[in-house]
Parts: structure tokens; C-alpha cells; sequence
């Protein structure tokens, strides 16, 4: 049996360069089920085999962009499923990544106070999406501000001003923005350069968020647990609240957060080193993780720090009532113990933090190491 060209019926010719290999299966083939294969019937065997084995092979999925200047966002999609949206409103302190979906289209994020669903917390409104920023910075809150502050109070807060959309890069899945960190005279103490790194593979999504601060005066963040890159959670993600409880701010503010129906909330965190539950917060680690089941589905999210990030590994600021915060200047606002964190930065001096996102069904320990290896590469 000749396997170097194939010929159809129709004339079509197709040069076979794996001729023994298929000729090793075609004779293993016939000594097992002792049947005579013709090169058609091999061929359509063959095509049968290969395209079972692909539909389970799981490869990375193209991403693209919509860039709605008028709306004043940038739409991300996956294949061809909306993943998040880059926000830029005029009305918000800052930029976020909102809403942010899943791989199956469940939101991850909480609604309030952009697009409130039923039963949401309705408290802390300007924890919105998949944010970066600080809470003491030459004395300002850039956290903390929002629609909710009092005019009076602005002179204490910090804005995040959007300045445009360097580039978006859809065969990379990058997108780039740059904005400045300003006081409420719009004088601007830090240049922010962001990059925005998508990726999907099937039920797996991932945010990498790089982002560059350049010092255009002499700046110091003071060690403030309010920080430093933050998500806040939709409801199925938080833990189950027996209380109310009260939360203070940078400013000293309370924020009372009652006690909800608890039904479908179910969130655990958990960390590298085994810690579970609420014990994770003020703890340093590499990964922290947060499971949950939302309509049927297990969802697990985990924010990673990178090893070349300033007082690595980070300090979690993570909260039962559904913010997931990571902050690497945190320090005694976490552990008494600890040495006093304090970034200074000269005029033209930067500093660089990088994290990621990791969006997945039931990511073990083990899932989330290789995620993490990779991640620090």
C-alpha cells in the first residue's frame, strides 16, 4: 500500500508527509480489528480522530477591543464574549476595570454604586470593579474619595485623572493608559502609566495590571491599609455576616455595614500558607484566594503579587463584606510587628507594582502555584 500521495475521486491530490506513521496505525488498526482499511477510509478516519482530540485540546482565545470614546470606556472581549470594560467617567476619582464577568458570563463584581442589583451592600461606593490606588499619599486619600465626600472635605482627598489611551494591542490582549494623581487643585504629584494585560483559555480568565508611577514632585506614601490594588466582589463572594459591623477610613470615618439576608452568600478565603476565612487579612503572602458557588457554578478568584514589587509579599486587605485588596505599603496598619513602610520618591523617580487577576471554576492550591510561578517568570 502506497501512502506518499492520496488521490480523490474528484482528481485532488494530497501529498501525505507522514506516510509511516500512517501506514504504522493502518497496519496496527488492521491486526486489531482484522478489517481492510482503504486510504479514504483511513483518511476520514484519521480526520475523525484529529478533530475529537482538538475540540478537547483548550487553547488561548483571541481577544479584541471596542474603544467607545463617546461612552468614555474600552470594551474587552474574549473570543467573542464581553469580559470587562476599562471606565473613564468624568464623575469618578479614578479609572476601573467594570463590570468584570466570568468565562460563562457571571458577574465577579458588585453592581452598586454604578448599576445596583437587588440585595447588593450599599456601603463604601467608591469600591468599585478592579481599581488601583492608595490612601496616603503626601498626606491625601486617593482611596476613600468618591461622590459621597462633601465638598468641604475634597481638600483632604486624591484624584486619579484619565489623560488618554496610549495604544491597544488586540494580538497581545494589551491595553495601555495613562492618567496623573492629582490633589484638588488638579496639581499633579504622580504620572500613572498602566498596562492591561487579557488573556483567556477556557473557563480561565486573568488580568495582569503593571502600572508605573513617575514622581513629578517629591512624594511619600505613608504606610495606610487602604490599598493598594482592590476589587470589590459581588454578593455570592462574600462571606456570610451574623452582625453588623463597623469599618473605619483613612479620615477616621465609620462606615456601618449591616447585616443582609444571607442567601446564596457563601465566599472563603483562603491563602498559600493555609490560612482560611477571615484570618487571611493583615497576613503576607504570595496569593490570596477567594471560592464561591454562584448560580450552580464554582467560581474562584485569587489576586497574585509579584516578586519584584516593593515589600513583597503584599499584605492582604481582604474583608467578609466583599472587598479583595492586596497592598504592598500596608505595614503596621496590618502587623504591629513589623518594620514601618514608607516609599519616598524624588521628582522624576518611579516605582512599579504589578499584580494579577485570576478568574477560574475550582482552582486548587497546586492550579494557583503553577498560575503564580508563571507569573513571576
Amino acid at each position: 500500500m502506497a501512502f506518499n500521495t492520496i488521490h480523490y475521486s474528484d482528481g485532488l491530490k494530497v501529498i501525505n508527509t507522514t506516510s509511516l506513521i500512517k501506514g504504522i496505525v493502518l497496519n496496527l488498526i488492521i491486526r486489531i480489528f482484522n478489517v481492510e482499511i482503504t486510504p479514504m477510509k483511513f483518511l476520514r478516519l484519521f480526520l475523525l480522530i484529529f478533530s475529537f482530540t482538538i475540540g478537547k485540546l483548550s487553547f488561548s482565545q483571541p481577544i479584541s477591543f471596542k474603544n467607545l470614546e463617546k461612552d468614555k470606556k474600552v470594551e474587552v472581549y474574549i473570543g467573542r464574549k464581553f469580559f470587562t470594560a476599562f471606565i473613564y467617567p468624568d464623575n469618578m476619582e479614578k479609572q476601573t476595570l467594570y463590570p468584570i464577568v466570568n468565562a460563562k458570563g457571571k458577574f465577579i463584581t458588585r453592581g452598586y454604586p454604578l448599576d445596583p442589583r437587588p440585595f447588593e451592600r450599599t456601603d463604601h461606593p467608591h469600591q468599585v470593579g478592579l481599581w488601583f490606588n492608595f490612601g496616603d499619599v503626601n498626606g491625601l486619600d486617593f482611596w476613600n474619595n468618591s461622590f459621597a465626600i462633601k465638598p468641604a472635605d475634597k481638600p483632604k482627598y486624591g484624584s486619579i485623572r484619565f489623560n488618554k489611551i496610549e495604544s491597544i494591542n488586540p494580538k497581545n490582549g494589551t491595553l495601555i493608559v495613562t492618567a496623573n494623581w492629582v490633589d484638588v487643585n488638579n496639581t499633579i504629584l504622580l504620572s500613572e502609566l498602566t498596562s492591561f494585560t487579557f488573556y483567556g483559555k477556557g473557563n480561565l480568565r486573568t488580568i495582569v495590571r503593571e502600572t508605573q508611577l513617575t514622581a513629578k514632585q517629591e512624594v511619600s506614601f505613608t504606610e495606610n491599609k487602604e490599598g493598594l490594588i482592590g476589587l470589590r466582589v459581588d454578593r455570592s463572594f462574600e462571606e456570610p455576616a451574623t452582625v453588623a459591623e463597623t469599618f473605619l477610613d483613612a479620615q477616621g470615618i465609620e462606615t456601618k455595614v449591616p447585616v443582609l439576608n444571607n442567601e446564596g452568600v457563601n465566599g472563603v478565603y483562603r491563602n498559600l500558607e493555609g490560612a482560611y476565612g477571615a484570618t487571611v487579612w493583615g497576613k503576607r503572602s504570595n496569593w490570596v484566594a477567594l471560592r464561591a458557588t454562584k448560580e450552580n457554578e464554582v467560581i474562584t478568584l485569587a489576586l497574585l503579587d509579584h516578586s519584584k514589587n516593593t515589600n513583597y509579599p503584599a499584605w492582604s486587605h481582604a474583608r467578609g463584606y466583599g472587598l479583595f485588596a492586596m497592598n504592598n505599603l500596608g505595614g503596621r496598619n496590618f502587623d504591629k510587628n513589623t518594620e514601618a513602610v514608607k516609599l519616598n520618591l524624588q521628582a522624576g523617580q518611579t516605582v512599579v507594582f504589578k499584580h494579577k487577576l485570576v478568574i477560574g471554576d475550582d482552582l486548587s492550591d497546586e492550579s494557583i502555584n503553577k498560575i503564580a510561578m508563571d507569573f513571576n517568570k
